[in-house]
This record gives C-alpha cells, structure tokens and sequence, in this order.
C-alpha cells in the first residue's frame, strides 16, 4: 500500500494548546473546547516531504520512492502528498467508536493552500525569495457546521428537557410520531421527547485523509489518516466591540471559579444587585442553560489531586426577604438525570457518580412557578442504595413564599468525604450568582403581558417580559378583480304557474358582479412597551431584536388541548408561539432622556389565515 514522504500534522485547529507547533501564535493557545459555529473553523494539515520541497515546488512523481515489490509496481511505495480529503463528523453525545458512532456531514478535498508572495529578504539576510518549507492544506468547514445547529426550547413548565443528546422542542427535523418500537404499523413510541439532535450543540471531529502521487503519475489514496481533538460548537455569535474571540469564560469546568457560565448576557449577573432580572411569581419557565465541560472539581473532597469525584450537582437556590435577610436554601436537580456516570467502589456502598467530563449542553427551569409547584430537588434522604446518587443534602422544607421579595441561583457540586449515610459532603460553588426579584403586580386582565423567549448571542434562550401599553391590530391588503356585472333585467315573475322553484340564479344576481376580492392577506400586528431601562438592560434586550428565533407565550385552545392530550411531553396549557419581530430600529441609549423604554412590535409568524374566492 502506498505512503507518503516526510512528515504530517495538523498545523491549526480551532482548539490548540502550548504543545502546539503554533502555541504562542494566537491568544491563550485557543485552549477552549467551546467554540462559535458562526466564527471561522480552520482546520490546516501541514506536510514536509522530508528533504528540500518547498511551497512553490510542486509534488512530483521522481519523488515516489520506498517499498520494491514482485512484480513491480508503482502503487506500493512512498510519495508526495497532493490533495487532503478531510472528513466532517458531529454527533451530540460521546459514543467510544470513531467514526463509526458520529455523523459524517461533508467531505472537502483541498490541494493545497496558494503560494505566499513574500517579498525578497523576508527569511533571512538573503536577497532573493526564500519561500517556507513543505505545503500547507487549510479548509473552514463552519459554514458546514453552522447546518447541523438552530436551537433547543425546553417545554414550557418542565425542569430540564429528558435528554441532552436528543434536546427539547429544537429547530431540527419534525417530531417523528412513527417511530415506534417494532416494525409493524401500530405500537409504542420509542421516545417521549424529539428524537431529532439536539439544535443547541455538536461535538465536531475532523478527520484528514490523504493522496499523493505515485511513480506512474497517477493520483492514489493511501491508507493514513490523522484525527483532530474533538471541539464542541454552539449557535452563538462575538460582536466585534465588545468579545474576546473565544468563549473563555462561557463554560463550567473543573475549577471553583466564578466567572460567568450560563448562557446569557442579561445583567443580573452583576455583583452588587446592580440589576435584579424581574420574574412574575405565576411565569412558569425562566431558564438557565450552560455547557458542562467538566463535572469534577479538584480536590473537592479534600483527598488532594486527583481526588475530584463529584456525587451531585445541583443549582442552588437562595431566598431573601424584602429588607435582604435570609429566608430559604434548596438546590434544583432536575438537570442532573441528564449527566453521564460511572460507578465507585471507593466506598462502601459502589455509588453511582457523575464521570469527569461531559461536554454536553444542559438546562434548568429556575421559575418561581415551577420552583413551588413542580421544582425536582436534591433532597436529604439518607435511604441509599447501590447504583444511585447519594442525595443526602440538606436544605430547608420551604421554597419560594408570599414572603419571598427576591432569590439568586448558582451552581453547587457535592462530593462525599465519609460514609454519606454520616452526612459528610463537600460542597462548592462553580459559576456565578443570577440574581432574581419577584414580581408582584396584579396582571391587567382586558391586555394581558406579553412574556418573550429568543435565542440569544450565547447560543441559549433568554426571556423578558413586557408589561405596558399592548397593541394589538391587523393589517391587510386584498387582490382585486373586475368581473361581468349580473344582469337585471330578467327577473323571475310571480306568477302561480312559475316554472322555477330553485333559489339559483334567474336575473337579478347582482350578490355577484363588478369588483371581487380573490385573495386577502393579512397579517395581525401587535406591540407593547418594556419597562424603563438602565444602560445595560437595554444592550441585553437588544439582543431580542437581532435574533431570528422569537417566541411568545400563548394560552389558547390549541395549547390547552396539547395539555391534555399528553401533559408530560406539554406540562403546562402555555406553549411557546413564533413571531417575528418588526422593529426597523431601536433605541437603546438616550443621554438626555436617562432610561429608555422598547416599543417592541412583532407579528405572529403563523399567518393570518382567509379563503380564497
């Protein structure tokens, strides 16, 4: 089987570290997995044939050399390398086979990369062209990628959706209601939830394949290939003004830091209470998401390195009454089922435990609503048994109550250091504080709010509602024709003896005629006000304006009936409505003015439907 000459690597890959041939060259290495789909994805297989082949030589067959073979052949040897095929796969979860668990999406073959034009000089003291050595093979595939992504919504009402690999209601394919769980025509659905990918995320491998030229001329493929790391990649965008390129501070990892780690640019992450995201006390989905690279912790259970094994990980919840003294703590772990594990024999019991590192998109409902109502906590139980997680935390009976002015939410991991039927855990916080304040104003019952969802420039959902001066109205436009008018001169006579008992046309049709409307097209227009907005609630609510995916929360009959046709799959009579919004500009900064207010308009995406004449 044929080779190659010399040498082979990836030159750049959107994740590189300081081993890298290329560390120094661009900020902290690029050493994050998570990574934009709609910012470059390079990939660059750098070759040098081992001797004095430079960019500007071309690869020759006199170089193919190497292995003799009876009888001759000039397939079996080494040569120089003239094109890459590099393959694409992504896949949501982590199977053990590559490539034969992830989705192959593309396949690229590039020669290689134009010749640079440096001026004489640039290498060295020498006062000709000294081109570098070996050739260069670059591709982008995020343009590729970027088809695989769109978004995952979690029902409304429910805690987190049932799998991470598979996401909530997402932009994919349609829920495939056929799919069942045996080949017949009739039976049990194999799933409860979409079974498209999840749209919020993907794991990206990209994996180079070779050929070169043998001694006969010919263009043949050898069996090499060389793997990149695997990265994951999400729906999200960097504006230039404002973002460093690659989201260092946008992931939970293995340390007890408090950066910033859920998917959200909205303020009320800010410390002080600058700014405390107003939340209704009947809103039943306000959603937190964030990717999990690592669910260890170091030396979380005080064993020192590597003792970092995590039991549970739950997000922790802190009340507060008006004048800001504690009220409640309990931790929501309905995100936690969707973890991957492993078993653990180190003590005596073999409990279940959360594997080190997950790379995967999660969410959690952090709604007053669902809080008292539904909300899946980490309780105290101290009942364990072999293969399940040891939930013996403590935290207060009480949730959210008519006494509760306000709460903030952060991430906590949990790690036992004795028996945990002795009640002994670690706890650590791992993201930042999202502070919440709970809204009490009476709802105008003749307007209602408007609550709205969008896909926000993180690559998750954010919420907002608005409150003041809703509009609601149509606008519409009519295709007209000229027709013939009716003729009235023949009417039907009232005589005894008529011969016509039929209420069809005879003269007198002038119901029909003259101008006729053969189409109407309409649309139903809204809008509503926001609430006065400081500086940096307004840039975060921008964010609403320049998303493609909008939602609304309707109640309506189609939404109750979903409710009640399958309530696990649609827990709540509430469902999430697509708009558009049709703002042409927006103010999000007035010097004199102070605060600003949105007039957001948007119309329903779902068209107004009329009958054709």
């Amino acid at each position: 089987m044929a080779g190659y000459n010399g040498e082979l690597s990836f030159g750049i890959q959107p994740l590189d570290f300081s081993t890298s041939n290329l560390a120094g060259t661009f900020f902290d290495n690029r050493n994050n997995r998570l990574k934009s789909v709609n910012d470059p994805l390079r990939y660059q297989i750098q070759w040098f044939n081992g001797s004095s082949l430079k960019e500007d030589v071309e690869p020759s067959a006199a170089n193919f050399t190497g292995l003799s073979a009876t009888p001759p052949s000039t397939t079996v040897g080494n040569g120089d390398i003239v094109n890459v095929v590099f393959k694409v796969y992504t896949t949501t979860n982590k199977p053990d086979t590559f490539p034969t668990q992830w989705n192959l999406i593309g396949t690229i073959k590039k020669s290689r990369d134009m010749i640079n034009t440096q001026r004489a000089g640039y290498f060295g003291n020498s006062t000709t062209y000294q081109p570098p050595k070996g050739h260069r093979f670059t591709i982008d595939v995020s343009q590729l990628v970027a088809d695989e992504l769109s978004y995952s919504l979690c029902p409304i009402n429910k805690g987190t959706w049932n799998s991470n690999y598979f996401g909530g209601m997402n932009g994919g394919l349609t829920m495939q209601d056929n799919v069942l769980n045996h080949n017949m025509a009739y039976g049990s659905p194999v799933s409860h939830y979409n079974v498209s990918p999840n749209g919020t995320f993907r794991l990206l491998r990209v994996q180079a394949c070779f050929e070169i030229i043998n001694g006969a001329g010919e263009i043949v493929s050898i069996d090499h290939t060389i793997n990149s790391t695997n990265i994951t990649v999400i729906n999200s965008v960097n504006q230039f003004e404002k973002d460093s390129l690659y989201y260092l501070k946008y992931l939970m990892d293995t340390s007890a830091s408090t950066k910033y780690s859920f998917l959200s640019r909205c303020p009320n992450a800010q410390s002080g209470f600058a700014f405390m995201k107003p939340i209704r006390i009947d809103e039943q989905a306000e959603y937190l998401q964030f990717y999990m690279r690592a669910a260890k912790s170091s030396n979380i259970r005080g064993g020192g390195s590597p003792d970092s094994r995590v039991s549970n990980i739950g997000l922790k919840v802190e009340t507060y009454r008006a004048d800001n003294t504690p009220q409640h703590t309990f931790y929501l772990r309905d995100f936690e089922d969707n973890f991957e594990t492993i078993p653990d024999s180190t003590v005596p019991t073999p409990y279940i435990y959360i594997k080190g590192y997950q790379d995967q998109m999660f969410i959690q409902n952090v709604s007053p609503y669902y809080i008292k109502n539904t909300a899946n906590l980490i309780g105290a139980s101290k009942t364990l048994s072999a293969g399940t997680f040891p939930h013996w935390i403590a935290y207060t009976n009480d949730t959210i109550t008519d006494s509760t002015a306000w709460y903030r939410v952060s991430m906590s991991r949990f790690a036992l250091f004795t028996n945990p039927v002795d009640g002994g855990y670690e706890e650590r916080r791992t993201g930042e504080y999202r502070y919440f304040t709970i809204d009490r104003e009476d709802e105008k019952i003749a307007y209602g709010f408007v609550r709205f969802h969008w896909l926000n420039s993180l690559g998750g959902i954010d919420s907002y509602t608005a409150k003041r001066d809703v509009v609601e109205g149509l606008t519409i436009n009519r295709d007209v024709i000229e027709r013939k008018s009716g003729d009235r001169t023949w009417y039907q006579n009232d005589a005894a003896s008529y011969l016509y008992f039929s209420d069809t046309m005879r003269g007198g049709d002038i119901y029909k005629g003259g101008r006729e409307v053969t189409n109407i097209n309409a649309e139903r227009l809204q809008s509503v006000y926001t609430e006065p907005l400081n500086k940096s609630a307004a840039k975060w609510l921008e964010e609403m304006m320049l998303s493609p995916n909008v939602w609304i929360e309707m109640d309506t009959e189609a939404t109750e009936m979903g409710n009640d046709m399958n309530d696990y799959l649609r827990p709540s009579d509430i469902e999430y409505i697509p708009v558009i919004i049709t703002n042409s500009d927006v103010e999000t900064v007035n010097q004199a003015e102070g605060l600003v207010k949105f007039n957001i308009e948007y119309t329903l995406a779902h068209k107004v439907i009329t009958q054709r004449n």
